[in-house]
């Protein structure tokens, strides 16, 4: 009998796909993306532990390079730079994309809100390149720069921020929020819009203000988004973002935001030590595996739900 079932859930399954080929079509290319660019390169995750070799066998080479990244005093430089950045960014942005959707459903004005809305959404869909031209135009160290002529109305010296090893982790960190700052509130944005308008009204009658409304009706909904939201953002930990970062690189600042993502592109790729580039990547990836599913389990006992 069960059998029978099975049979006939796969003939259904086929059916449906074949009615919906068209939507399949269009989810090819998506397919072979991640399988190209995520899968497979798991899979030659080995050459972490072997001697990469052109035109020849690869030989085993144990933990040779894992030795090899230790024992350079640079890799725990770059790990504390990338941690840093990464705290910023991940870490100290992450209440402001609450705020900010906070901030949305407070505007009165449904066609402002959607003009704000669509304002904050664009920098999302610009490319590291172009974003960078614009910092770099506005925070240029000669009086041309929109900062440095702004200082200069109110009478100010100008200031090369650029080159400034205090200042440029705080430029990562403010970039990265004016381009995620819409995009990355946009679940949190639909989650408040989605409460149950009994619950507010409810609030209402018993004589909550609506800061009591905010901290004892939207708040609460809003934890299961967030705790999902922070622990996948987890997973990138170990990155810092490599497109913003090289795009801010310069020689006086290089020391501050060198990250594991420009150090595994400047060994791996321009010095061609394959296998030390691969080994360090295979550290990022498990490390970040690592703090989602430790992250996930404290939340499961937290809240009750995690990311699965």
């Amino acid at each position: 009998m069960q059998s029978r079932d099975n049979a006939s859930f796969r003939v259904q399954r086929w059916k449906q796909i074949k009615k919906d080929w068209i939507l399949y079509l269009m989810l090819l290319p998506t397919i072979l993306y991640f399988c190209i660019f995520r899968v497979w390169p798991i899979l030659n995750m080995r050459l972490a532990f072997y001697d990469y070799k052109a035109k020849a066998a690869w030989s085993f080479a144990g933990m040779k390079y894992f030795k090899i990244i230790f024992s350079t005093p640079a890799f725990f430089d770059i790990l504390k730079n990338t941690l840093i950045i990464s705290f910023m960014k991940y870490v100290l942005l992450f209440p402001f994309f609450v705020l900010f959707a906070l901030l949305l459903t407070e505007l009165r004005s449904y066609s402002f809100r959607k003009y704000v809305q669509v304002i904050s959404y664009l920098p999302h869909f610009l490319s590291w390149v172009v974003i960078a031209g614009i910092w770099l135009s506005f925070l240029a160290p000669s009086n041309q720069g929109g900062l440095n002529e702004i200082r200069g109305f109110f009478g100010l010296e100008p200031v090369d921020l650029l080159t400034s090893k205090k200042a440029i982790r705080w430029i990562l960190m403010i970039c990265e929020g004016w381009r995620s700052l819409g995009w990355d509130s946009i679940i949190y944005f639909t989650t408040i819009i989605g409460i149950d308008a009994s619950l507010t009204e409810a609030a209402k009658i018993d004589g909550a203000n609506r800061k009591d409304i905010i901290f004892y009706v939207v708040l609460p909904e809003l934890l299961v988004p967030m705790t999902t939201m922070f622990i996948l953002n987890l997973g990138f930990f170990m990155s810092a973002g490599f497109d913003q970062v090289y795009n801010f690189s310069n020689a006086a600042v290089n020391s501050s935001i060198d990250i594991l993502d420009t150090y595994i592109n400047r060994i791996g790729i321009e010095n061609a030590q394959y296998s030390i580039g691969t080994a360090i990547s295979l550290l990022k990836g498990t490390v970040g595996v690592i703090l989602v599913y430790i992250t996930h389990i404290i939340s499961k006992k937290m809240t009750g739900k995690g990311v699965w």
